[in-house]
């Protein structure tokens, strides 16, 4: 007899894709004044954010084994950093609308969680990796820099409110940016020898390629958000020109990989004929497309280019449009299929 639960067990570690996807794109409306679609995607953000957590907690209590094996797994131990993103979007949404108190917390939270995944998923991937080779490797690594990218967006938003320890906040997330950066260094350096120089297979191709693009893009944009902020001591006020030429590389090296990513997704649907189908792991698209078009915004706007603007809320609408299509196929696959999945049990 079936398990009852099995759907919890078997419970795809990193549906905080979902509230990241959501809550990025709400962050971009509001930047573009669209106040009443940005609160109806927050509010979606903080229920998805609320739901996952609860269901991730009974999964945890249930099946601790399941969870531990996924946690040392190095195939899944980096979609955990979803989690940090989701809980940093949901303190930049809480941050814009007034309470900047319990942003705090969502930053505090999320940097505990961070500082604890961080060195236990590289102790797996040192003690637990059996495989021993690059082809281990897949995009899902790099939501590791998204989550610590992540920290740096709250970061700047919060560090007012630590009054006469701003100075230390602002150190801090000028640490976790450059931390970001060497990570998205070592780790897309051998993303590109694995997917350049190894064989590569259709279940190789997975929409986790396109956090490749949402890690730079995410990096680009903390970077403009520290130009942004005031840096509160010299030293950090001089930096401000590294910080300016390492935010435009990394934006125009995620300009670079939305064109090969699309070519990619053609390959796979158009020449392989693979079906277009829900896959938890989409939500790694609609993501970065959200995250593109802010890290635009806040370019053109530090750099004071304003032709991006445009670029900005044209990407902007685009990941809109993902992600309504993908929350149609998630309601299908999670709900509608169930419940005649159920039936036909029944019956």
């Amino acid at each position: 007899m079936p398990e009852k639960n099995h759907w919890l067990k078997n419970l795809y570690p990193g549906y905080f894709a979902m509230t990241m996807a959501t809550g990025i794109i709400s962050v971009g409306l509001f930047l573009h004044g669209n106040i009443l679609l940005s609160n109806s995607f927050m509010v979606v953000t903080l229920s998805t954010w609320l739901i996952w957590f609860f269901l991730y907690t009974w999964r945890l209590i249930k099946y601790p084994k399941t969870v531990w094996d996924n946690l040392i797994d190095p195939k899944t131990t980096f979609v955990f950093f979803t989690f940090v993103a989701a809980t940093n979007l949901c303190g930049v949404l809480l941050h814009q609308r007034g309470y900047p108190s319990f942003a705090m917390l969502c930053w505090f939270v999320a940097f505990s969680y961070w500082a604890i995944l961080m060195y236990l998923s590289f102790t797996a991937l040192c003690f637990a990796h059996k495989e021993r080779e690059v082809n281990i490797m897949h995009g899902g690594w790099l939501i590791l820099i998204v989550g610590t990218q992540s920290l740096v967006l709250l970061g700047t938003k919060v560090a007012e409110n630590f009054g006469e320890y701003a100075a230390y906040m602002m150190v801090e997330i000028h640490m976790l940016w450059a931390l970001g950066i060497i990570f998205y260094a070592v780790l897309v350096t051998l993303f590109c020898y694995r997917i350049f120089f190894k064989t590569m297979t259709v279940e190789d191709c997975s929409p986790f390629m396109w956090v490749i693009m949402g890690a730079a893009a995410i990096s680009a944009n903390a970077g403009t958000r520290l130009l942004l902020t005031d840096p509160v001591i010299p030293m950090l006020a001089e930096l401000h020109a590294v910080v300016q030429l390492m935010s435009i590389m990394l934006w125009t090296w995620a300009t670079w990989w939305i064109p090969l990513l699309v070519i990619m997704g053609v390959w796979i649907h158009g020449y392989k004929k693979i079906p277009l189908t829900y896959n938890p792991m989409q939500w790694s698209i609609v993501f970065p497309l959200g995250m593109y078009a802010v890290a635009t915004n806040n370019l053109a706007l530090s750099s004071q280019f304003t032709p991006l603007l445009f670029l900005a809320n044209s990407m902007l609408w685009v990941a809109c449009a993902a992600w309504i299509i993908l929350a149609l196929a998630f309601i299908k696959a999670f709900f509608i299929d169930q419940f005649i999945s159920v039936n036909n049990n029944l019956d």
